[in-house]
């Protein structure tokens, strides 16, 4: 249980750029099918319920298995609100894409995907193919105004979910409130306190000396040399925050603050993060355990006070005990390279459509309507705290804000919450804002949300947009990054453990540029230019 609850606060932060790889467009017209152009009679634009009379949908998701979706106060409620009643087809989050797969293949199709992680290339190929009916026009005329209103205040929002032949196929998740693409690197603060830091490092050079200082001055207080200063599970845990301090946003794809599109592998700023890597290696700063260790293994030497810096999505995740400011969150450090360090900020948006609509649907304006409500406060409310009064109640309805009732029964909060919506250990549609959890923080998030507006949101920056390739250029870049990102990973763990010596550089960089590097990067560009100008 422990791990799903971790699941359902990680998901948003997981939406990391390998998705680009998976991008994908089309020149179809994406014409939609019969029953996207029936005429909406006895559906309303406003107010509930939606529609005159009852009307069932069917409905494919993945579920956390924590409770019978039937007999959830949510989906009750919404039923009582709206008049559309749900039958649920639903899989289990292991084996949610093998199932996906089957139903689109075989063509006995739910009339709605929700949390459904519907990547681009999914989007566009089933958009054009007229199995997933495009969503704009429902949008535009008045049966969306939730998502309308997101949309107007928000273009990058929509244009980020507009393919190439400019239709709407998916809705994302979206986050106005989101700092953190992955979880972030921490400092232990009882080793911190034991040496009596009081200013964390600025630069590379000051980070090295801590964790120095940290392996050879017995900050967990045993009296034996086991304290291992940084840890990581293979690098992926640490290499985008690391990669900020030689200026680059992201490990794969990013664009600078120009606008020019870069392929993470072949820049100057990714051989000064290996260096360094390889540099607390040879000294063991870094774990020589790195490449081989799970997160279970590296948890327990968290819990066993040895680790120095780490990644985690809380600290207490990895060390143990409860919530605190004690561990703070790690300071992006400068290099040699000027203007660092910089910070790859989350988007808002999943990179993937958590939310759309099949040709199959009888009445996709009353599935819109229904749908919008959870990209408005009182459904967002609704679908990720639960019903008012039962694990919250209102202490100012009117500005919005609250405060928490004690858990029905005692016991975890976060699993509760799971028995009452689908919302829970699923990336699903809808919306998160700072408005939704007005009076319910507590002294742990509120110190989080300082380290990210003072460490991080200062020097943040998206990486890289929701963009979509033709489907031309999508071939040639899965077949170039297939063999790159292999090769890659392969020589970054050389570099590190010093199996490459760095002094062939020059040679791995020849090798990138002939194995299409620099088209990685020039395709990118082209998508990227498409999206900036809103085409």
């Amino acid at each position: 249980m422990k791990k799903l609850r971790k699941a359902s606060s990680i998901l948003l932060c997981l939406t990391v750029s390998a998705s680009l790889l998976a991008a994908c467009g089309s020149n179809g017209d994406g014409g939609s099918s019969s029953a996207a152009g029936s005429a909406a009679e006895g559906v309303k634009k406003e107010g509930f319920p939606i529609v005159d009379k009852p009307l069932t949908l069917k409905v494919m998701s993945q579920d956390a298995g924590v409770a019978d979706w039937n007999k959830m106060p949510v989906l009750q409620e919404m039923e009582k609100l709206t008049g559309i009643h749900l039958e649920y087809q639903l899989s289990p989050i292991d084996s949610f894409e093998t199932k996906k797969n089957l139903v689109f293949a075989s063509g006995d199709l739910p009339d709605i995907f929700y949390a459904a992680d519907l990547k681009p290339a999914e989007q566009v190929t089933y958009g054009s193919q007229g199995v997933l009916i495009p969503l704009e026009k429902y949008i535009d005329e008045g049966y969306a105004p939730n998502i309308k209103k997101i949309f107007d205040e928000h273009p990058d929002i929509r244009k980020s979910f507009t393919t190439p032949d400019g239709h709407i196929y998916a809705l994302p998740n979206i986050d106005l409130s989101a700092v953190w693409y992955r979880s972030p690197m921490w400092y232990n603060g009882k080793f911190l306190k034991a040496l009596n830091v009081t200013e964390l490092p600025k630069t590379t050079d000051e980070l090295y000396t801590l964790l120095k200082r940290f392996k050879d001055e017995d900050p967990n207080g045993n009296g034996k040399k086991d304290e291992i200063p940084l840890t990581s599970v293979k690098l992926d845990d640490l290499r985008m925050y690391f990669l900020g301090f030689w200026g680059i946003y992201d490990e794969v794809i990013y664009a600078d603050k120009d606008g020019k599109v870069h392929y993470t592998p072949q820049e100057e700023g990714y051989k000064g993060y290996l260096t360094f890597m390889n540099k607390l290696w040879k000294e063991d700063l870094l774990d020589h355990e790195t490449f081989s260790q799970t997160p279970d293994q590296k948890k327990a030497k968290g819990q066993n006070n040895q680790i120095g810096v780490f990644n985690d999505y809380f600290p207490y995740f990895t060390l143990g005990g409860e919530p605190s400011s004690d561990n703070p969150l790690m300071t992006p450090v400068a290099s040699e390279i000027p203007g660092t360090p910089v910070y790859g900020k989350h988007p808002g948006i999943s990179a993937n459509g958590t939310f759309a609509i099949t040709s199959k649907d009888p009445n996709p304006e009353a599935t819109m309507r229904w749908i919008d409500y959870q990209y408005g406060y009182d459904g967002a409310t609704l679908f990720s705290q639960g019903p008012e009064n039962t694990l919250w109640k209102y202490k100012d309805k009117e500005a919005h804000e609250k405060e928490w009732l004690p858990v029905p029964g005692g016991g975890d909060r976060e699993e509760y919450r799971g028995t009452l919506t689908p919302n829970y250990g699923i990336l699903a549609p809808g919306m998160n804002s700072a408005e939704l959890t007005k009076g319910l923080k507590s002294d742990f998030d509120r110190f989080i949300d300082k380290e990210n507006a003072e460490k991080l949101m200062p020097i943040g920056k998206t990486p890289f947009p929701n963009v979509y390739l033709t489907n031309e250029e999508q071939t040639e870049a899965t077949a170039l990054l297939s063999d790159l990102n292999t090769y890659v990973k392969q020589m970054e763990a050389k570099f590190v453990t010093g199996q490459e010596p760095l002094s062939n550089w020059g040679k791995y960089a020849a090798q990138i540029k002939k194995m299409g590097g620099d088209r990685i990067a020039e395709l990118y560009q082209g998508a990227y230019d498409r999206w900036n100008s809103g085409k």
